[in-house]
């Protein structure tokens, strides 16, 4: 096993020696301590034009140093031959990716932003490694609360299906004044329940009067996803529906199903996991088998990852044990796939600590709204910038819309995403729309800042790259190209732990080292073309961390 090194030991470390001493005392080997079995280790490494020179320090550690011959050449392939072949090589070939998943008749709310970021950046991530991703969008379209809006919609609009449709196309207040009918009328309660009963059964009226709620709410989503730049394909709690009695029947054939107090439950976790509702209903459980179900043996999934706040982490443990139970899924100790993960998250917090809330507190904050004021923001300290630098007039209206909504809505992903996703984090405009420190907007600033060199070299850097060679002479060189090419390194452990942080870990990190390389490399005027194609090459890979977090780069500011 190899770890990256701290700085002034290599640029890896191997740490086997200690943990293979003990198993080896006994042998005739002769190695009398770790040190000893440490430099057998560096003694017998094959030669290799990757390695440049090997030490050996301490209990055994074997430091290795990348020859930097080696680390220029996959730099310079990389620019020939694009960023695509750093693509990291995983052993599946088929995800199904489980999230946003916000409840028709509900708009999107700032809950749901964490779900939708953290879901499509992993998507994209996969992608990038040559993964089919089926991204899957689990909409809460069915239960008790539909009866309770068509019921309602019947009840308030019983001819006028124009003046129907006009009231629920403003479906938060529809469904808050349906909601508090039938908290507080237990007559109309009552019908709403056997709204849902007709609604199963297929009634035509109740089938259309659902399907226009839906349609309305899905209409207000894909405002959403549009301006986030998220691709989604729908696939809701109904559509899982028909396959629920068959999946029960399967597992009830295997013995898992008991009865207990009413309803029926699969034993093996505490508390048991509910599938059938005393009343015979059906409930999310039975719907996550289902889909599972369907995930595995019809869309033929390896792995599938569902990604949903940290609350609903004892729920989809229980759903997977029951899947183990029932042998769809293999243990997790053989570490073989198919497998399930729960991807889990904290929650976004306001900056007194509390949920993050709307001023008058009645709820939580509309996603959209969110959206709308991070951009209104960064347009206005971008139109300030610019006037204070006398640069206001090189820019027309449209690269200004553009540009601001690059930065404001890049620096709300990147605010979520540089978190580590188990932790709750305080949302602050002021905080993610700074330009310094880690920020998505010094990032773009990073990242425009080297355009520019690149543009005032006037060098054509396509015949650079297949004319001239990559030297790493200078140490802040070389620590820049080192870094530029651990890039599928990371890619490849955000996609075995699920954690985008790391991501973002690397690509302020990069910006950093070009920023030292910058400042002690003089790269315009200077007789070193070749530095010139390191500018490129941390654009690439910059431009390639930001497409893989959702955020659109910004070429000028």
């Amino acid at each position: 096993m190899l770890e990256v090194s701290k700085s002034g030991f290599g640029d890896y470390q191997c740490n086997n020696a200690m943990s293979l001493f003990p198993r080896i005392r006994e042998s005739a080997t002769n190695l009398g301590n770790p040190n000893a079995v440490g430099q057998a280790i560096a003694d017998n490494l094959p030669p290799s034009r990757i390695v440049e020179s090997t030490s050996v320090v301490g209990p055994g550690y074997v430091n290795i140093v990348l020859s930097s011959d080696w680390i220029a050449q996959r730099i310079q392939d990389m620019l020939i031959h694009g960023i695509e072949s750093w693509s990291p090589i995983l052993p599946v070939k088929r995800v199904v990716l489980d999230f946003s998943s916000p409840n028709i008749a509900k708009e999107m709310h700032v809950g749901h932003i964490r779900s939708t970021i953290i879901g499509d950046t992993l998507a994209r991530i996969f992608e990038f490694a040559n993964i089919e991703v089926l991204r899957r969008n689990h909409v809460g379209d069915w239960g008790t609360q539909f009866g309770m809006l068509i019921q309602f919609l019947f009840e308030k609009f019983p001819n006028g299906e124009e003046a129907a449709n006009q009231a629920i196309g403003d479906l938060q207040s529809f469904y808050r004044d349906a909601k508090k009918k039938f908290d507080e009328n237990p007559d109309f309660k009552g019908r709403a329940q056997q709204a849902v009963v007709r609604l199963q059964r297929g009634e035509d009226r109740y089938l259309a009067a659902w399907k226009s709620i839906c349609q309305i709410s899905r209409n207000e989503f894909d405002l959403v996803y549009k301006r986030l730049n998220v691709e989604l394909e729908e696939k809701g709690e109904s559509f899982y529906n028909p396959y629920i009695p068959r999946v029960l029947e399967e597992l009830t054939g295997k013995g898992l199903i008991t009865e207990s107090k009413g309803a029926r439950v699969i034993e093996g976790r505490k508390p048991p996991l509910i599938v059938v509702k005393r009343d015979g209903g059906f409930n999310y459980a039975s719907t996550d088998l289902a889909a599972l179900w369907y995930r595995l043996n019809v869309e033929m999934a390896e792995w599938i990852i569902y990604v949903t706040d940290v609350g609903q982490q004892q729920h989809f443990h229980s759903v997977f044990s029951a899947a183990r139970m029932a042998g769809w899924l293999p243990d997790q100790k053989e570490e073989k796939y198919p497998k399930a993960s729960h991807v889990g998250f904290g929650f976004v917090l306001g900056a007194d600590g509390s949920r993050f809330r709307t001023r008058s507190s009645d709820g939580a904050v509309r996603l959209v709204d969110l959206l709308d004021e991070a951009k209104s923001q960064s347009l206005a300290q971008l139109i300030k910038r610019l006037t204070e630098n006398g640069q206001i007039a090189k820019w027309t209206d449209e690269e200004l819309d553009k540009t601001s909504e690059a930065i404001g809505y890049g620096a709300v992903k990147y605010a979520d995403l540089k978190n580590n996703r188990l932790t709750d984090y305080k949302f602050s405009y002021e905080q993610m729309l700074s330009d310094k420190g880690n920020t998505a907007v010094y990032l773009q600033y990073a990242h425009a800042r080297i355009c520019s060199i690149i543009q005032k070299s006037n060098k054509d850097v396509e015949e650079l790259k297949m004319t001239e060679f990559i030297t790493l002479g200078h140490p802040d060189e070389r620590s820049l190209g080192l870094h530029l090419i651990q890039f599928a390194e990371v890619v490849e452990q955000v996609c075995d732990d699920l954690s985008p942080h790391r991501l973002c870990d690397y690509l302020y990190t990069l910006s950093e080292r070009f920023s030292q390389f910058y400042t002690n490399c003089q790269v315009v005027g200077s007789p070193e073309e070749t530095s010139r194609l390191l500018c490129q090459a941390t654009a690439i890979v910059m431009r390639q961390c930001f497409h893989l977090l959702g955020i659109t780069p910004v070429h000028k500011l």
